[in-house]
């Protein structure tokens, strides 16, 4: 491969990442006139490409090879040490769209509370916790536009932590209600809480030339068949290459940003599909990689003015990492144990369960904590069908002996017929710490050549603590719904699709990597819209608020090129 560029364009600005960062600002520019390049490092596919295959996700169809581009992975060990042995590949999605083709569309807002960690609840020895350089009333207008954008199907219900709405509803009703949905509203009602609807950013009616949802039971982890998931490409792509403004560049790997006398970005470098270098020249550049991609990126780039990498003068990028805390649990339903019509209400296949609770978003309980803290969000919902899955875990019993024959025939036959397997999902603050973040690999290259990235991921105490704290809420509501068994755990391994952090912004470039606007300290005209800028994830899935934070830059961009 040849460094030295084949071509070069010039537009006004350039975009590295197609996803939930990438696409408002794309969408957006492009929509005022601006001239926009889209550089992704995947390919382009529709929804005639994601078929309701449950070995798809597993395939590398839609990922980046390990072979070519892994990360090294630094976890902890029991005994205190670290172990760098590890490999793991944080890739959402290797397409234009990102991740967001492959979410569940679990869509909150962050609580007022988030953006004040610090002030709110006090600092934790260990972690890095700060307050946000912008308020939740800065980022609620967006958190509307993305509503009506991209489309938010679902029913404000008034509960204790509601967050405030400049609207009254969602503008799309909610999707189609499980049938066991009000079995669920009954036992948590009974339990003292307070069930509220998820909002999903599917739709559940017809939308810009989108259709709604087919309720095939394949959301998460799938590309979506009719187009009604939210994603960047279906959502905002797909329209801004209308506009002629818009240029989608595919298999475009970035590998090196350039900068000028001063400091700021000039231009960028990328491999094509079949590795020949390119260049292209901007007045404003958005880089929206994912966390870890980001800082790498930023890291490499070294110059004159950045030579540890581009606003690393403090030593802020790729610091204060985070994942997602918290952990997962199950209610076994044995169907023999109820009636015929129970049985049907259990069964059905298709409409999303859409539950969760927010009891516990705020704990405040002296016989668990010493003093208010934050805690999390319980997410009730149905696994993606995976019989062939299903199926090859039941030939091993519970001493991990091999199964066979007609005792396996029957236990399969007992796994479908007579259970049903009802999920539960806890999200809460990862705090963010010494011990997670991300730098370059000094001994191993991607198949570019540039170095990969080192992705250490320590974890705070207090994260399982609360975690566990909010796991124990679900499974008392498991057995409230009347599973036979019942069970939760909490847990400590970084999730590959929930992270954030790594570039977070604040106004004192000695602590923080980006500035309120999330403009790279040290530079005019590079910013950072994916979830780095986040300080920390709160206790939710982040996506909704790195969509809400991109189209809130995306209006800064605009007035810095118009003035």
């Amino acid at each position: 491969m040849k460094n030295k560029p084949l071509t070069i364009k010039e537009y006004d600005v350039c975009i590295v990442g197609s996803g939930v960062g990438g696409g408002p600002i794309a969408y957006e520019l492009a929509k005022a006139g601006y001239k926009v390049a889209v550089l992704e490092k995947g390919g382009w596919f529709d929804e005639q490409d994601f078929k309701k295959d449950e070995m798809l996700p597993r395939r590398s169809i839609f990922r980046s090879k390990i072979e070519d581009e892994r990360h090294v992975l630094e976890e902890p060990n029991d005994d205190g040490s670290w172990s760098s042995d590890t490999t793991s590949e944080f890739w959402g999605g290797n397409i234009v769209g990102g991740a967001s083709n492959f979410m569940s569309g679990y869509f909150h807002r962050l609580k007022p509370e988030d953006f004040r960690l610090l002030s709110e609840f006090g600092p934790i020895e260990g972690a890095n916790i700060v307050d946000w350089p912008i308020s939740y009333e800065d980022l609620e207008p967006y958190y509307t536009k993305v509503e009506q954008v991209v489309g938010v199907s679902g029913k404000v219900i008034p509960h204790p932590n509601l967050e405030p709405r400049s609207t009254k509803d969602f503008p799309f009703p909610p999707t189609a209600e499980h049938p066991i949905a009000g079995w669920f509203d009954k036992a948590a009602t009974q339990l003292g809480f307070h069930p509220f609807p998820m909002a999903r950013a599917v739709l559940s009616q017809p939308f810009n030339n989108r259709r709604s949802c087919e309720y095939s039971g394949y959301c998460g982890s799938y590309g979506c068949h009719s187009g009604a998931k939210g994603s960047s490409r279906a959502a905002l792509l797909d329209d801004t290459v209308k506009t002629g403004n818009c240029d989608v560049i595919t298999h475009a790997k970035v590998y090196h940003i350039n900068t000028d006398e001063k400091g700021n970005a000039s231009s960028v470098d990328y491999f094509d599909k079949n590795g020949t270098s390119h260049q292209i020249r901007a007045k404003i550049f958005s880089i929206a990689c994912y966390s870890i991609e980001s800082s790498r990126l930023l890291l490499s780039s070294t110059g004159p003015k950045h030579p540890n990498g581009i606003g690393n003068k403090h030593q802020q990028i790729g610091k204060n990492l985070h994942c997602c805390a918290g952990g997962t649990g199950h209610g076994i339903f044995d169907l023999t144990q109820f009636s015929e019509q129970q049985v049907s209400e259990l069964t059905v296949r298709g409409p999303f369960f859409n539950r969760a609770l927010q009891d516990w978003y705020f704990i405040d309980d002296k016989s668990a904590f010493d003093k208010r803290v934050k805690g999390g969000t319980i997410d009730f919902v149905f696994d993606p069908p995976s019989p062939t899955s299903e199926a090859n875990d039941l030939k091993w019993d519970d001493n991990n002996n091999l199964v066979w024959g007609s005792a396996l025939k029957q236990k399969i036959k007992s796994h479908f017929t007579q259970s049903k397997d009802f999920k539960f999902e806890v999200f809460c603050d990862w705090l963010p710490t010494d011990n997670c973040h991300v730098s370059l690999d000094s001994s191993e290259k991607d198949k570019w050549g540039s170095n990969v990235a080192k992705v250490k991921v320590g974890f705070h105490p207090h994260d399982l603590k609360v975690a566990q704290y909010v796991v124990d809420k679900g499974v008392e509501v498991m057995k409230q719904m009347g599973a036979k068994e019942y069970y939760g755990n909490a847990f400590t391994s970084p999730t590959s699709n929930l992270i954030a952090g790594g570039l977070r912004f604040g106004n004192d470039p000695k602590t923080s990597a980006l500035d309120a606007d999330c403009r790279v300290h040290g530079t005019d005209n590079l910013f950072v819209t994916d979830g780095s800028f986040m300080p920390n994830g709160g206790s939710i899935t982040p996506t909704w608020t790195i969509y809400a934070n991109s189209f809130r830059v995306a209006d800064k961009i605009k007035a810095q090129l118009s003035a």
